[in-house]
């Protein structure tokens, strides 16, 4: 009893520090901002107090576009798990009814066996004279009824299985969706990082086995940072999908793209030569500069943004890791040497460098 009374305390402890924040900062109680002051009064999510301290650090305040951005990448990725539970759960107990139906349907399909076989035997003896005209017509009269039964039972178990092959398939699409959600980053809806190191571990083994190349392309928003302190997090958001867009339509065939973190992106180019590859790249790299940026609430002109781009080519001894590193390297050539530009592992301009510029 005290173990509960001490559990009410303290979770009445952490509403009350949450109701307080959003009353200090007068943000609006709704559901979503209750939710993000209940689990910073927990502090169960270092990445979420983080991200809510550097914000009151630098600003004093939380805007509208930075809980939305805390809300969707510190809280939602965490129900995702329990709706797969859910679906699986619900989909056990699909399969369960199902087994049971089957295991009626299959009992009655004995006792009906059992019956026509003593229908037989009780026929055998009538041609031996055992029987007279009524008993036989009590038997016939016993096995049409157990005929009709039959069909009944039949056409239950027809109509019983139908539905919960649709219901399973229901099942099966939503478990899809959850599953393809796990896998994309929900700003950008390209691949997200985890779903990408699985698919280049795969296509590196394949391109090894084949003896095929696989370039890969490693870009970031050139001054991203200082454009999201300035015009703020939902145009930041604007950004992001726009470089996500430009990145996903020149991603063709068996190539795939990501967001890697933050504003830098990925792209895979299976059995892509690097001077291909670096082809690809410039499109991209255009593509973006080509756009000017505007404000959707207000119509403002913001401007263009560019890109700088890192491109390297599988070498045999390769791993996952060693690739991505030769071309992150490439990547921050690209920056030190002016930004908005494609630098690949052949140039001269790479070289192991200890600063990361922004």
């Amino acid at each position: 009893m005290d173990v509960l009374r001490d559990e009410h305390d303290r979770t009445f402890a952490f509403a009350e520090i949450a109701l307080s924040q959003i009353r200090a900062l007068a943000q609006p109680a709704s559901p979503r901002n209750y939710e993000i002051w209940y689990n910073y009064a927990t502090g169960y999510n270092p990445e979420l107090n983080q991200l809510i301290n550097q914000a009151l650090e630098e600003k004093g305040a939380l805007t509208e576009a930075d809980l939305e951005h805390i809300f969707r990448f510190c809280i939602e990725p965490g129900r995702i798990g329990g709706r797969i539970d859910a679906v699986n759960d619900r989909m056990l107990d699909e399969v369960e009814k199902v087994l049971d139906t089957i295991h009626t349907a299959t009992g009655s399909a004995n006792e009906y066996s059992r019956s026509l076989a003593d229908t037989a035997t009780i026929l055998s003896d009538a041609q031996n004279g055992n029987h007279d005209g009524d008993g036989l017509r009590s038997i016939i009269e016993r096995l049409v009824a157990s005929t009709r039964e039959m069909e009944t039972n039949n056409r239950k178990l027809e109509a019983h299985l139908s539905a919960s092959q649709q219901e399973i398939e229901q099942l099966q699409e939503s478990l899809h969706a959850v599953r393809t959600e796990i896998m994309t980053d929900p700003l950008t809806t390209l691949a997200n990082r985890k779903f990408f190191d699985q698919s280049l571990a795969k296509a590196m083994a394949d391109a090894k086995i084949r003896n095929e190349p696989l370039s890969l392309l490693m870009c970031d928003i050139d001054h991203f940072k200082k454009f999201n302190d300035t015009f703020g997090h939902l145009t930041g958001d604007q950004v992001l999908r726009l470089v996500a867009l430009s990145v996903k339509n020149n991603v063709k065939g068996a190539d795939f793209a990501a967001r890697y973190g933050g504003e830098e992106f990925i792209v895979a180019l299976p059995n892509t030569s690097l001077q291909s590859a670096l082809t690809v790249a410039e499109h991209v790299r255009r593509a973006i500069m080509t756009k000017e940026l505007v404000k959707r609430s207000t119509g403002e002109k913001l401007g263009r943004i560019t890109i700088s781009v890192g491109a390297a080519t599988l070498h045999p001894e390769d791993t996952e890791l060693t690739l991505i590193e030769r071309a992150d390297q490439c990547l921050y050539a690209a920056k030190r040497n002016g930004r908005n530009r494609v630098i690949c592992e052949t140039d001269p301009e790479v070289k192991p460098f200890a600063v990361q510029v922004a």
